[in-house]
C-alpha cells in the first residue's frame, strides 16, 4: 500500500492512488494536481547520512567513511511533491541529492541488525539540497546547509515496508529539465540500511515517523531558478521539485 498527505478544500487527508487522480477517505476522487502534495509522513527526528555512496565520496575527493558521517534536520526543511525549493542569490554552486528515506514506525533503542527490518514503516523518496558555497568543508554538512527552509523534497508516497521486497536493491536517478544526470543503486550503500539502525538505535531511540535519509549517489550538477528536477526510485516514487 502507499498513501500521501495532501491538503485539498480546506482540510489535509490521506490519499491513496486511483485510476483518475487521488482516492480521499470519504470517497471523494481528485484530480493529482488539485491538491498541494505534503511530506507523506509528518516527520518527527530527521537523520541524515553524509558520503555514504562510496562513488559520490570519490566525486568529491573523499575517502569513503569508517563511521556513518550523521547529522540532523529540522522539520522546517521539508517541502512534498511539486514544492519549490529557494536558490539564495549568489552561491555559485547548488545541486540535488536523490536519496532512499527511511521510515520509521516504532520506537527503537538498541535494535540488532537482524531485527532492523521489523521497526520500518516504510519508504519514501527525498530530494536534499545542499549549497556547497556554504560548507565548512566538502564533506561536513553545517548547520546553513542542511537545514534552510524548503531545501529538502519528501514524497510523493510513503510505501508499506511489506511492499518493497528488497530495499537494498532499487535503482535510483535524478533528471533535471528531463535529461538524467544522476544514477545509483541502493546495494551500493556504504552503511547498509540494517547496519544503520543498529549504530542509530545503539545511541538513541528512534521514534515513530522518524526519517532516515540514506544518502545520494554519485551524479551532482548545479541546479539554478527554473529547472525542475526529478528524482525517482523504483518502485517507490516519482518526486517532482522546482527551484526557484
Amino acid at each position: 500500500m502507499r498513501t500521501a498527505r495532501v491538503a485539498y478544500a480546506g482540510a489535509l487527508h490521506e490519499a491513496t492512488p486511483h485510476a483518475e487522480g487521488l482516492l480521499l477517505p470519504d470517497g471523494r476522487v481528485v484530480a493529482e494536481d488539485a491538491v498541494v502534495w505534503l511530506p507523506p509522513v509528518d516527520a518527527g527526528t530527521i537523520v541524515a547520512l553524509g558520503l555514504n555512496y562510496a562513488d559520490h565520496a570519490r566525486e568529491l575527493a573523499f575517502a569513503a567513511q569508517e563511521e556513518p558521517l550523521v547529522f540532523l534536520k529540522e522539520r522546517n526543511t521539508l517541502v512534498g511533491h511539486h514544492g519549490q525549493t529557494p536558490r539564495p542569490d549568489g552561491v555559485a554552486f547548488m545541486h540535488y541529492e536523490c536519496e532512499l528515506a527511511v521510515v520509521i514506525g516504532r520506537p527503537a533503542a538498541n535494535v540488532a541488525r537482524a531485527d532492523a527490518w521489523r521497526v520500518i514503516a516504510g519508504y519514501t523518496v527525498a530530494n536534499d539540497y545542499a549549497i556547497r558555497d556554504y560548507l565548512e568543508n566538502w564533506y561536513r554538512p553545517n548547520l546553513v546547509v542542511k537545514n534552510r527552509d524548503g531545501c529538502t523534497a519528501l514524497g510523493p508516497w510513503l510505501v508499506d515496508a511489506a511492499d518493497v521486497p528488497d530495499p537494498a536493491n532499487l535503482d535510483l536517478r535524478t533528471r533535471v529539465n528531463g535529461t538524467v544526470t544522476q544514477q545509483g543503486n541502493t546495494r551500493d550503500l556504504v552503511f547498509d540500511i540494517p547496519y544503520l539502525i543498529e549504530y542509530l538505535s545503539g545511541f538513541m531511540t528512534l521514534a515513530p515517523g522518524d526519517v532516515i535519509l540514506t544518502g545520494t549517489p554519485e551524479g551532482v550538477t548545479d541546479v539554478r531558478p527554473g529547472d525542475e528536477v526529478v528524482t525517482e526510485i523504483d518502485g517507490i516514487g516519482r518526486l517532482v521539485n522546482t527551484i526557484v
